[in-house]
């Protein structure tokens, strides 16, 4: 019986070990979240604005001008940029990027992928492992980036895809990351990246007429690199408040999980220890009507 005790209060020792631990990474993670979401919140109407008005601009420019970045191919040859965490203990966070980006290769580009035509140009340590465990070609570059998150650092790896794809080395890049809605929800997403996808006309819907200075040549040149740079920047900025989110929740989940067990266990040490009182209790008293038989 006190063995049965002594291994229920380790037990003990060791869930409220745990807990101390999952209650300072939540501490951790919301003081961290708080930073990441005002980030995203500032930058993503900047971003979209941008993103809405390349793609107006693509769409509603003349056939004699080059986009060589809004270029329409085949798509023999595709690039995914999934976007995860460096560490774990988030939940089901990196598992349902990795998870998406699989389906993506799938769904839409299995013969590509029969072929050895899908490439992987992972952010993060999860997705760089993941890839590489299984043998996926990997552009290995950049999965560091969140040890020194800064747009220069983005920036590189969205000029590696912008000049690849203008090099036709790949005919589709698409973005595979969370879209930071709070820090319980986030939408997991493939977004496509280039070719720069142009606005869907509406039935009835006016064209928009743009005047250019200089001239559209030059300054798509110079903006639909900036813009397109600015997207996977909010693109990671979102898959870090998705990660500080999904951690918070998840160490929140692990300390109440911890709290249903202390109570179970020590409802059961209780209970050990009531037993053991009266198997003593019961030896005494036989004890002692033997003596006095």
């Amino acid at each position: 019986m006190s063995g049965q005790l002594k291994e229920v209060r380790n037990r003990i020792k060791s869930v409220t070990s745990t807990q101390q631990i999952t209650k300072a990474m939540k501490m951790v993670s919301a003081a961290k979240l708080r930073r990441a979401q005002d980030a995203i919140i500032q930058m993503r109407p900047y971003s979209q604005k941008l993103q809405a008005m390349l793609s107006n601009i693509v769409s509603s420019a003349s056939a004699g001008v080059s986009m060589s970045l809004a270029e329409e191919r085949p798509a023999e040859k595709v690039l995914l940029i999934p976007i995860t965490s460096d560490r774990g203990l988030c939940g089901a966070y990196n598992t349902n990027v990795i998870k998406l980006t699989r389906q993506a290769i799938a769904d839409k580009y299995s013969a590509q992928n029969a072929k050895g035509n899908v490439t992987i140009l992972p952010i993060g340590k999860k997705s760089y492992e993941y890839f590489l465990r299984n043998n996926y070609k990997i552009i290995d570059n950049y999965w560091t980036i969140f040890s020194d998150l800064s747009f220069d650092n983005v920036r590189k790896a969205a000029v590696h895809a912008q000049h690849a794809f203008i090099n036709k080395e790949f005919d589709r890049v698409e973005l595979v990351y969370s879209q930071f809605k709070n820090a319980a929800t986030q939408t997991f997403v493939c977004e496509a990246y280039l070719p720069i996808p142009k606005t869907p006309k509406t039935k009835g819907a006016k064209s928009t007429d743009f005047i250019f200075e200089p001239n559209i040549e030059v300054l798509l040149q110079d903006l639909m690199p900036k813009i397109l740079n600015t997207q996977v920047y909010k693109a990671v900025l979102d898959a870090n408040a998705s990660e500080h989110g999904a951690r918070m929740t998840a160490m929140d989940k692990a300390s109440e999980n911890a709290n249903e067990l202390l109570r179970s266990l020590k409802i059961s040490y209780n209970r050990a220890r009531q037993a053991a009182i009266t198997t003593e209790l019961t030896e005494i008293v036989s004890g002692a009507a033997a003596l006095q038989g």
